[in-house]
């Protein structure tokens, strides 16, 4: 039998049990995604020359051109070396480590992400990382150790003159867009351990703050003078997305020893699964939501038929809300909706109704579903449950 982790409605819904998966529907229910927590050091690998960031990589794509795309979503200080056996993690220095890093997330003290807000100006924290905000793109300094980081509006990490509170030392770190590439969108990585510091060039580091608003969550640029602060400017790194192989010849001339390609990926690491649920971002005073999803968070396959957004509500028609499954459906029909939606929760009698948006009460839908394969929104319903009959014709 097999670890399943099963879905539906309660009291299936987020319980886990070990079975053997009768139904096309939930097969899926049986496979697993594995995140590295601890990463053997590189010169314990030293023998078999192997990047540990490409051996424990999560998803991989082979393209025409035989470059291949590695990607690492390890939640612990993932950047790694990519030496031979005569190099070491801790014969890198951070500049080095960052060479192999294209999109990193950058993890503060208080196991929070850093986050481009939407406002497409403000930076702040959130235990919500699988978020586009908490990409950001490395772009290298010629001739220089800093580094830029790009959000996903395009903006950069910015350090600014601007006081986050009157009297107080630190300085507000925001998105910016600049005519002219600065220094303030310059930081300097420096290690210290398995964690990176970022500094300005003015010795200010980037710094995650804690307790009370406002402090709660901003971030700011300072020298932490106090011990129980120090802290508060370490980060740990995730890198997201690996340099492609195609760009290794200047990593390689550039650190001075040759990186060690992996094998090719296995056939089975390109394929994705047909849906997923859609994560919403935790709120947050003073702070805006963030949608759970992006042009840049979509499938890079193109996709025929339309997406469904489903919720499963009890028997008095009440949704849980912050849960929404989605799945691409290529029919037309009420009917093969209701079956489909049977597979994928589970339930065996059910009511497939929408949300009118004037008095938010669940109507039965009837017939065919609207054209051109707009997204739709449902909720799943068991049969005895609390739904307005539809008007008469």
């Amino acid at each position: 039998m097999f670890l399943r982790a099963n879905g539906g409605a309660p009291p299936w819904r987020n319980s886990v049990t070990h079975d053997i998966p009768r139904r096309t529907a939930t097969q899926e229910w049986v496979l697993w995604s594995v995140d590295a927590l601890d990463i053997t050091p590189l010169d314990e690998l030293a023998a078999d020359c192997i990047s540990p960031a490409a051996s424990f990589s999560s998803n991989s794509s082979f393209s025409s051109n035989s470059d291949y795309d590695l990607e690492t979503r390890s939640p612990s200080m993932s950047i790694s070396g990519t030496g031979s056996g005569h190099v070491t993690d801790r014969d890198l220095s951070a500049m080095e480590l960052f060479r192999r890093a294209q999109v990193v997330r950058l993890k503060s003290h208080h196991d929070k992400y850093l986050l481009a807000e939407e406002d497409e100006e403000s930076v702040c924290q959130d235990r919500n990382g699988s978020i586009k905000n908490a990409r950001w793109t490395v772009e290298f300094i010629e001739h220089s150790t800093g580094l830029r980081f790009k959000s996903c509006f395009g903006t950069y990490l910015t350090a600014t003159n601007i006081p986050f509170l009157l009297g107080i030392t630190g300085k507000k770190v925001l998105q910016t867009l600049p005519k002219r590439l600065d220094s303030s969108v310059e930081w300097e990585p420096i290690r210290e351990g398995d964690q990176i510091k970022f500094r300005t060039r003015y010795g200010q580091f980037l710094r995650a703050n804690g307790g009370l608003p406002p402090w709660r969550n901003s971030i700011t640029h300072d020298i932490p003078h106090s011990t129980s602060h120090q802290d508060w400017i370490l980060w740990d790194v995730d890198v997201m997305v690996i340099q492609t192989f195609n760009s290794l010849d200047s990593i390689a001339s550039s650190t001075g020893y040759e990186p060690i390609l992996p094998p090719p990926p296995p056939p089975w690491m390109t394929t994705s699964h047909h849906h997923s649920k859609v994560e919403s971002s935790p709120s947050r005073d003073h702070h805006s939501h963030h949608k759970s999803s992006g042009p840049q968070d979509e499938s890079t396959l193109k996709v025929e038929g339309r997406v469904i957004h489903y919720k499963i509500a009890n028997e008095k028609g009440e949704v849980e809300e912050g849960e929404e499954v989605r799945l691409i459906f290529k029919g037309s029909e009420v009917e093969e909706l209701k079956e489909r939606l049977k597979e994928e929760t589970g339930l065996e009698d059910i009511v497939v109704c929408s949300r009118n948006p004037l008095n938010q009460k669940l109507y039965p839908l009837r017939l065919q579903l609207p054209p051109n394969n707009n997204d739709m929104h449902v909720v799943v319903v068991p049969s005895s449950g609390d739904v307005e009959a539809p008007e008469s014709p």
